[in-house]
């Protein structure tokens, strides 16, 4: 018989005490699926819920976030599919949430697609048309074979994580000497602009979230403070002193992971989410949030105040992919995103986002296009890339997207929450939890 130390035994009994309960159900409300998570408090539990959802593909409609401000919370989601339909593998929805919250994966990082076996490449630096296709045209003439990448470009800079193994063996690559050689030539790309770039090789199991970690790398880089352009995303904070909260209010147009992108960005500031409620209407959305630092106190000074503002709307703002969606799913072949990048750049295209993914020798590529100014991509100039790279292969993605994620959509009309409004709404009574309105 398998003996325990006292202390392990305290141990294990306070890790089953606090795992999160999770439950989800699809009969308590009429338009959607309800998703409740009660736990005990521990910072980025909240985030690591609004991962597991985004992570599932489903959409958030709106929510409650309420704590007794001590040990314990509960979050309740209505999920919706992409089509605004009740999720239909609610066991599924249930499974990956119970995995993710078990006290057995909070403490590890989700590690990135595939990672294991691959090399991580970050990048960081000023954007201009035509660096992506650079950058892969310097790995594929270095012999490194792009598995899995993701980029986002926004303010004028560019964040991407790219795993990359050796083309001949397949093989992480882990040589000193040819470590440097590759980032020696990253960095001479990504050269230029007021602040320098950086080429970092990391640990792909702790890469966790992918855009969590894009999010990471582009207010590290101090992108959200360096923009000139007035924001688009209507965002406020404002204070509660007689409670000790600082509100956060957002007002924008509403789209897939917007509740991820804020929650991720208030997480990695340092904030702890108190309570909050999030609501969509049509195509806006409206969310409120009562937070503190993670030392208990409340934002403290107009720079502060400021500095949350921007990176809030930075946070939304970046993952609004500008341009026309191209799809590519093709069999990968050595030195194909070097071909597919520069025919786009070639053809007077600027890539805006990437999302690079290869599956049993298939790659399953998104890019996000316009022209070298940043203006919509000219229809003729898409069906010329088109053509050229393969009409059986490439193709615009026409319904999804657009609508929600258009350059027009960053901004949102509608007021924000009152400051009260948490309050005399009465969100956290267990009738409005088990409710659907």
């Amino acid at each position: 018989m398998e003996r325990y130390h006292p202390s392990e035994v305290y141990e294990l009994f306070v890790r089953h005490m606090n795992t999160p309960r999770v439950v989800v159900d699809s009969g308590v409300c009429a338009t959607a699926t309800l998703v409740q998570v009660h736990s005990a408090r521990k910072h980025g539990m909240l985030l690591e819920a609004v991962a597991a959802l985004s992570e599932h593909g489903v959409c958030v409609r709106k929510g409650y976030i309420s704590s007794d401000d001590g040990r314990w919370f509960m979050d309740v989601f209505h999920v919706t599919d992409a089509a605004g339909r009740k999720v239909a593998d609610a066991d599924a929805l249930l499974a990956r949430l119970e995995s993710s919250l078990s006290a057995e994966a909070l403490p590890r990082a989700a590690a990135g697609p595939a990672a294991e076996g691959l090399t991580l490449l970050e990048l960081v630096g000023a954007d201009r048309p035509g660096l992506l296709s650079e950058v892969f045209a310097v790995l594929h003439d270095l012999r490194c074979n792009t598995v899995e990448a993701r980029a986002w470009t926004h303010g004028g800079r560019v964040a991407a994580l790219v795993f990359v193994r050796d083309e001949e063996t397949g093989a992480p690559i882990d040589d000193a000497a040819r470590v440097r050689r590759i980032e020696s030539r990253l960095r001479h790309v990504l050269r230029g602009g007021a602040r320098c770039a950086r080429t970092v090789l990391a640990d792909p199991s702790a890469a966790g979230n992918l855009d969590r970690r894009l999010h990471q790398l582009l207010n590290e880089d101090g992108e959200a403070d360096s923009r000139g352009a007035a924001a688009m995303t209507a965002v406020a904070v404002q204070d509660w002193g007689e409670r000790g909260y600082s509100v956060v209010t957002v007002s924008c147009h509403d789209r897939p992971k917007l509740l991820f992108d804020v929650v991720c960005t208030l997480t990695d500031l340092d904030y702890v989410v108190y309570h909050g409620t999030f609501d969509t209407d049509g195509d806006h959305a409206q969310q409120e949030f009562y937070i503190r630092r993670s030392d208990g106190r409340p934002i403290s000074s107009e720079a502060e105040r400021q500095h949350v503002i921007r990176c809030l709307q930075a946070a939304i703002e970046r993952r609004a992919s500008e341009g026309v969606r191209l799809e590519l799913r093709i069999s990968d072949r050595r030195g194909l995103l070097a071909y597919v990048t520069r025919v786009f750049r070639e053809n007077g295209l600027s890539v805006t986002h990437a999302e690079i993914t290869t599956r049993d020798d298939m790659a399953m590529n998104v890019f996000h296009v316009t022209d070298v100014a940043g203006r919509p991509a000219d229809p003729k100039t898409i069906d010329e890339v088109i053509q050229r790279i393969g009409t059986e292969s490439l193709r615009v993605d026409e319904e999804r997207w657009p609508r929600l994620c258009s350059a027009e959509g960053g901004g949102g009309g509608g007021g924000l929450f009152s400051l009260g409004s948490l309050v005399k709404k009465n969100l956290f009574s267990l009738g409005l939890i088990r409710s659907c309105s």
